[in-house]
C-alpha cells in the first residue's frame, strides 16, 4: 500500500511505494527555522519509490549547499522533502496523510535544542548528529 502525502493547501501531492526508514527529529537551530517548530520530523525514503502526483510545478527549492536542499510548496510554504542531487531522499512526517507506519527512533542535535523545549523520555538522544558507528 502506498504512502500518500500533500502540502497544507493541497496543491502538491505525492506517493511513496516503499516503507519509510530511519525516522528522526532534528533539534538544531536551522531545522527550527526551516520547519517553524521546535524540531523537524522526517524519515528517509528510497528515491526510486517517490513520485509527485500533482502540483510539481508548484514546488520550489531552497538550496542549502550544492546538490542538497529542501523542496516546499510555493503557495502555502509547507516543507515537503529533502533532496540530494535532484532526487527526494527524505520526507517530512507532518505532510503524510494517515499513519506513515514509522516512529521517530532518535532525536539529534539536542545539544542545541530550544531552551523552552522538553525532550521526551525513552527515545535515543544525541547531542549532535548520529555517530558514524550507529
Amino acid at each position: 500500500m502506498a504512502i500518500e502525502g500533500e502540502c497544507f493547501c493541497g496543491a502538491i501531492t505525492y506517493s511513496i511505494s516503499s516503507p519509510l526508514r530511519d525516522a528522526r527529529s532534528c533539534h538544531c537551530s536551522r531545522c527550527r527555522k526551516a520547519f517553524s517548530a521546535q524540531a523537524s520530523a522526517y524519515a528517509e525514503v528510497d528515491p526510486e519509490a517517490f513520485e509527485w502526483k500533482t502540483g510539481e510545478d508548484q514546488l520550489t527549492v531552497y538550496q542549502i549547499q550544492p546538490g542538497f536542499g529542501l523542496q516546499f510548496c510555493k503557495v502555502c510554504g509547507s516543507t515537503l522533502c529533502g533532496i540530494y542531487d535532484g532526487k527526494v531522499h527524505g520526507v517530512t512526517l507532518g505532510c503524510i496523510n494517515g499513519d506513515p507506519e514509522v516512529e521517530i527512533g532518535r532525536h539529534i542535535f539536542v545539544g542545541s535544542k530550544a531552551k523552552w523545549e522538553v525532550m521526551p523520555e525513552g527515545v535515543l538522544q544525541y547531542e549532535a548528529g548520529v555517530p558514524i558507528d550507529t
